[in-house]
């Protein structure tokens, strides 16, 4: 069984975002993949260089991070945009993860939701170049930035646009197809 670890940008607890990743794996049949939501964003701390230094002991939660994504076959990140920019939350998760390569040549997908017509590109845009710094296999049909999402999900969670859908569906083939 292949793994794919889910990671959202979003705190809230109803957020388009996460709901996206909750509903992904509803999509479609994949026998050969199980999907993980990582919910452990709101726990880590805040990261320092001073805290990550070759023999420095990890809190327990930046070591259940690491350690998800380790043993993830794939990843794909979720994210709204904040100020045109990724939400600290997940920037900060990410800024844990630089220095120990748990995201080197990991098969990932970086999707943004908006309600804006511009879909959180540059949250997108600055995602995927975090990400590709810390060399994670990110191709061009493994982003997608979603405008107006709220006319695309509906108030329980789910996707309702089929377009949406096969987009997702092309998002995860190519994935699996990596692993």
């Amino acid at each position: 069984m292949k793994k794919i670890l889910c990671i959202s940008g979003s705190l809230r607890p109803t957020s388009t975002n996460t709901n996206i990743l909750k509903s992904i794996p509803h999509l479609t049949k994949w026998p050969d993949l199980s999907f993980s939501l990582y919910e452990g964003l709101d726990q880590l701390p805040y990261f320092s260089p001073e805290l990550d230094y070759e023999g420095a002991t990890p809190s327990a939660s930046v070591a259940d991070l690491r350690a998800q994504l380790k043993t993830a076959d794939a990843v794909i990140v979720c994210t709204p945009e904040y100020a045109f920019g990724v939400p600290g939350v997940l920037k900060n998760a990410l800024d844990w993860i630089v220095s120990s390569g748990e995201f080197v040549n990991k098969p990932t997908a970086v999707i943004s939701a908006s309600p804006m017509m511009t879909g959180g590109d540059k949250a997108n845009a600055s995602l995927v170049q975090t990400l590709k710094v810390m060399t994670a296999a990110i191709t061009d049909d493994r982003i997608l930035i979603i405008p107006t999402i709220r006319t695309k999900i509906d108030a329980t969670g789910n996707i309702i646009d089929e377009a949406l859908k096969k987009e997702l569906i092309k998002i995860v083939d190519s994935l699996n197809s990596s692993i």
